[in-house]
């Protein structure tokens, strides 16, 4: 996941990739390590010259994950949005090694492309500890193999927009369609989407690159399920989209291990929007029914055309 640069500015892998898993989500999750406590990463656009925002997340972790001992897996972090990032430049990920106890690990992290801070993120990691285990049942929903793939429909319809999308190339989502007989999207205030998620390529043995990628498909769908009252996922709409979303803010839990190229189940649920910002949280599941990670995030939503 990391690249250091050598004496002569060349770049060489410092953390080798098993043969058959160069490419893909992994390179877009790779990092260049210019000093113990600074990395470097490019971005690919989420819309118009605009970063992906979960991309910008899941490095901002990797540099974290990079400073801490591998014993410890990161549980919980926090982010906040401050700028557009943009694609046609670097980002810089500088660490703040802010403790490390005999359990836990902080580390903050700023995310800059020149003099100007992109992200900030929170996250603490810890040693794991056999005591008590407990969740809720699995949210009942049909095996993703009978599910179709939203983003392969998307190139069937709008394939110029697919083509541009680089996360569609490397990750699967297969969105569960609603039942004929649904209440209309919203109509009780609250929106629900279910969508299964995992990488188009076997992922090497690294648990940092596992959690990252979780990370990175929490972000694909979290914004667009806040307003599809309004408007449609983008990778199923019919016409151009009317909608301008943004994420604000951006929380992970992590619960339990789990494999990013083995199938999860993302229960998304939206129960309030207003003042134009839209709260989500989401389950990950695995398909054996174990709790694997919590998300939330609040997504700025602006309508640039009639509502439909």
């Amino acid at each position: 996941m990391y690249r250091t640069v050598s004496a002569s500015g060349g770049s060489e892998l410092s953390r080798s990739l098993p043969p058959g898993f160069s490419g893909g989500l992994v390179d877009f999750l790779t990092l260049e390590r210019r000093t113990d406590d600074l990395f470097r990463g490019w971005c690919h656009s989420g819309g118009p010259t605009r970063a992906f925002g979960g991309q910008v997340v899941a490095q901002a972790l990797a540099a974290a994950g990079g400073t801490v001992e591998p014993d410890r897996p990161v549980h919980s972090l926090h982010g906040y949005f401050l700028r557009s990032g943009d694609v046609r430049r670097p980002f810089a990920y500088a660490v703040e090694r802010l403790r490390d106890s005999r359990r836990f690990s902080f580390r903050r992290v700023t995310v800059t492309q020149g003099d100007e801070a992109v992200f900030t993120l929170s996250c603490s990691f810890k040693y794991p500890e056999g005591v008590g285990d407990r969740q809720p049942a699995m949210p009942v929903a049909p095996p993703p193999d009978e599910v179709p793939d939203a983003f392969d429909h998307w190139a069937t319809r709008r394939p110029e927009e697919h083509r541009r999308a680089r996360y569609a190339h490397v990750v699967s989502m297969r969105v569960v369609p609603r039942a004929p007989d649904a209440a209309p999207v919203g109509a009780s205030g609250e929106i629900e989407q279910l969508a299964w998620f995992r990488s188009r390529q076997p992922l090497p043995d690294d648990r940092l690159l596992h959690l990252c990628a979780l990370t990175y498909y929490s972000d694909l769908s979290f914004g667009s399920t806040s307003a599809l009252d309004i408007e449609d996922l983008y990778p199923l709409r019919e016409g151009p989209g009317r909608l301008g979303l943004a994420s604000l803010d951006h929380s992970v839990w992590f619960h339990r291990e789990f494999r990013a190229d083995e199938w999860l189940l993302f229960v998304q649920r939206s129960r309030t929007a207003t003042d134009g910002r839209g709260l989500t949280t989401g389950e990950f599941w695995t398909r054996d029914g174990r709790l694997v990670a919590t998300a939330t995030q609040e997504t700025a939503v602006s309508v640039f055309g009639p509502r439909t």
